[in-house]
């Protein structure tokens, strides 16, 4: 996927499952920077990661060259404390067991949030790896970007297309119907000339073949024109007119 796009000067954040060695070195190969967060799944990289910082936290970061920014928001009776540190210098990296593996690995990076709401605290962190030199304040805008959009992408899914509901389980199908929700949720986001959202979209998509045919024509046509794909929608299509004209002749 990443070799169909044009990813120079810009910075790739990458949640803990795509956090691989190959996939930082194609980053990089295309001009890219990456911000790779790390959990388990790189062996004992999270734990080397998370033990240095600790280290460097009790010797208040004075033996390594390290950044560091502060955020605060407050809205709606939500406070969040977001705080980013980050350590770079060949002597610091050379602490990771698996350095020697990523390309270009520039800094570590561990971001907190702190957040209050109804009176109760709670704070999560997350560990990183990244390209970009050291710029704490450039961190923490990634990767609170990243969240942004993940958040938002994750409750259309769940609370217009009822993914958490989904009871897909065999073989690939669970991956199949992702793909295909996603494809969906970006048709309907696309498509501009009815001004609701995408509940009342998928409605009315559901209710008028026009309109799906419609919703699907805006920019993926273009890549899907003359594909069997575009043809089963038109046959699709084509099938629920009849049934509407059928339910309308006897109706009369």
């Amino acid at each position: 996927m990443l070799g169909l796009l044009d990813i120079s000067d810009c910075i790739i954040t990458i949640d803990a499952m795509g956090a691989h060695p190959q996939i930082a070195e194609q980053i990089v190969e295309q001009q890219g920077d990456y911000l790779l967060a790390i959990k388990g799944n790189q062996g004992h990289l999270r734990e080397d990661v998370q033990l240095f910082f600790k280290l460097s936290q009790e010797n208040n970061f004075q033996k390594v060259v390290s950044t560091y920014h502060r955020a605060v928001n407050k809205n709606h009776g939500r406070l969040e404390i977001p705080e980013c540190w980050a350590i770079s210098g060949e002597d610091s990296l050379r602490f990771l067991g698996k350095y020697g593996q990523w390309k270009v690995v520039q800094s570590i990076v561990m971001v907190t949030s702190q957040r209050e709401i109804a009176g109760k605290t709670s704070t999560l962190t997350w560990y990183y790896i990244s390209s970009m030199d050291n710029n704490a304040e450039k961190f923490l805008h990634a990767a609170r970007s990243h969240w942004g959009i993940e958040n938002s992408l994750h409750w259309v899914l769940d609370v217009v297309l009822r993914d958490d509901d989904s009871r897909v389980r065999k073989d690939n199908a669970p991956q199949n119907m992702a793909m295909l929700r996603h494809i969906a949720l970006n048709l309907l986001g696309q498509e501009k000339t009815l001004k609701r959202g995408v509940a009342g979209k998928r409605l009315k998509v559901a209710m008028n073949p026009d309109y799906l045919l419609k919703a699907v024509s805006v920019q993926y046509a273009i890549a899907l024109a003359q594909t069997e794909w575009v043809r089963f929608i038109h046959h699709v299509a084509e099938y629920y007119r009849g049934q509407q004209w059928r339910r309308r002749h006897i109706r009369d």
